[in-house]
């Protein structure tokens, strides 16, 4: 099936290639992500591919119809990029990534709770320029610390697993208790108490209406004075000029995102040589308590797989009208 890959970079093209050698998908693959400026690049396909950062609102998506795509496919497990319900008006499928490795960003959640505690970022940019001084790198144990996780499903379990592996106490927050939380010694919480309470925030929900700006100015106030906050999820949970405000003032100590709200026309990119306008992003790399990376939490060889196989695998099942199992979730 003729299928335009947007967003692709060349490891996506490898290994989509790869898994696609014996089941012989037509794969038109674009760099660009996909807009309106950019839908035309679509015309004559069936179905595109999308990741994160693609728009595809109900304007693409009218015009998709109008081109003849049938079927979105996104390499995410997240799908707030797209107006599912214009999806449905329009009679386009959606499918998804529904399961791939938690353990990578889970795992990556806790390499950042580490790097900013620790600073370990500036350790290692210190001692290449021959400076082995200790001043200012002091951080704390976590063990004994109390780590809120806000989104307790196979992610946030994960991390919290782990963190209760480090000695610590863990707090959850999520409209769904989950009994293997709770399990391993998970307690959940209403928000204000879990902010008030943690010495760490890891979030790991979904963006929707509900979670929107769950961090802000309000939240961060409840917040225990001095507490790491880490996002490996989306970028809109948190409000980031409130986290901004809250780093100046000390009431958050430090924060670990590999997300950003604002991160459409950053990441996935080479931008070194040019100048970056948003100068909020440029605000918070100069706090010597934050780190930013590049929505990369997800990003090891099994999670990579996982993702290029599920969705050859999506658009073989809606070629040979099959169910869609993976389907994003119908109202």
């Amino acid at each position: 099936m003729k299928t335009a890959v947007f967003s692709t970079r060349r490891y996506d093209q490898t290994l989509l290639q790869q898994a696609n050698r014996e089941i012989g998908h037509e794969l038109v693959f674009v760099q660009d992500r996909l807009t309106v400026d950019t839908v035309a690049l679509a015309a004559g396909c069936k179905a595109v591919c999308v990741f994160v950062n693609d728009a595809v609102d109900a304007e693409v998506l009218t015009r998709l119809a109008a081109q003849g795509t049938l079927l979105v496919a996104t390499r995410s497990t997240g799908f707030n990029h797209i107006d599912a319900e214009a999806a449905r008006r329009l009679g386009i499928e959606v499918v998804r990534v529904t399961d791939y490795s938690p353990y990578s960003v889970a795992e990556f959640a806790v390499g950042l709770l580490l790097a900013v505690n620790r600073k370990i970022v500036r350790a290692s940019v210190r001692t290449r320029d021959g400076n082995f001084e200790l001043d200012g790198l002091m951080g704390v144990d976590l063990h004994g610390k109390t780590v809120g996780v806000i989104g307790t499903g196979k992610i946030g379990t994960i991390f919290a697993r782990i963190m209760a592996g480090f000695g610590c106490t863990v707090l959850g927050h999520d409209a769904y208790p989950k009994a293997e939380f709770e399990d391993l010694g998970g307690r959940y919480l209403p928000l204000p108490a879990l902010m008030a309470q943690s010495d760490v925030i890891s979030l790991h929900c979904p963006l929707t209406e509900q979670t929107r700006h769950i961090v802000d100015a309000g939240s961060l106030a409840q917040l225990k004075r001095g507490a790491i906050l880490v996002n490996t999820s989306r970028g809109g949970l948190v409000d980031t000029e409130a986290a901004t405000q809250a780093l100046k003032t000390g009431q958050l100590g430090g924060l670990a995102i590999d997300v950003y709200e604002q991160e459409a026309s950053l990441f996935f990119q080479d931008l070194s040589s040019t100048v970056i306008h948003d100068d909020v992003i440029q605000r918070l790399v100069s706090f010597p308590n934050v780190i930013v990376t590049g929505h990369q939490a997800f990003f090891t060889v099994e999670a990579i797989g996982q993702i290029m196989a599920t969705t050859l695998e999506s658009l073989s099942a809606f070629e040979r009208g099959e169910p869609l199992v993976n389907r994003i979730p119908q109202d």
